[in-house]
């Protein structure tokens, strides 16, 4: 199954939910976790995760820290306190659209409308 199109529009309290439970990780970390996780059934690209961590940052959600590692530079990222709040917001709300889809997807059909 194709994950791409399911995965946008939860990528964000994806990465809220790890940063809340690892505290500061890096972006290849955030990719192995998912990828781990998951069963190794959702695997995120850079193309996606990286303009997802920009615009949380950019929203003050997480905030970022270079570090050196030997010549190598690591961007880790971290939770902010708004971020915090955010987390929670987002999973409730995420998990409450997870399970209107679930009743949605499995409840049987009406017989008096019956099947298309």
């Amino acid at each position: 199954m194709n994950h791409t199109e399911l995965l946008k529009g939860t990528l964000s309290t994806i990465i809220l939910r790890l940063l809340e439970e690892k505290g500061r990780m890096y972006g290849y970390e955030i990719t192995q976790m998912v990828k781990e996780k998951s069963g190794e059934t959702i695997l995120i690209k850079e193309g996606s995760l990286y303009p997802a961590l920009h615009k949380l940052e950019a929203d003050g959600l997480i905030v970022s820290e270079e570090v050196f590692i030997g010549k190598r530079v690591r961007k880790y990222y971290n939770l902010t306190k708004p971020g915090k709040k955010a987390t929670r917001t987002s999973v409730d709300e995420l998990l409450a659209f997870m399970q209107t889809i679930h009743n949605l997807i499995t409840s049987e059909l009406n017989p008096a409308h019956g099947a298309a």
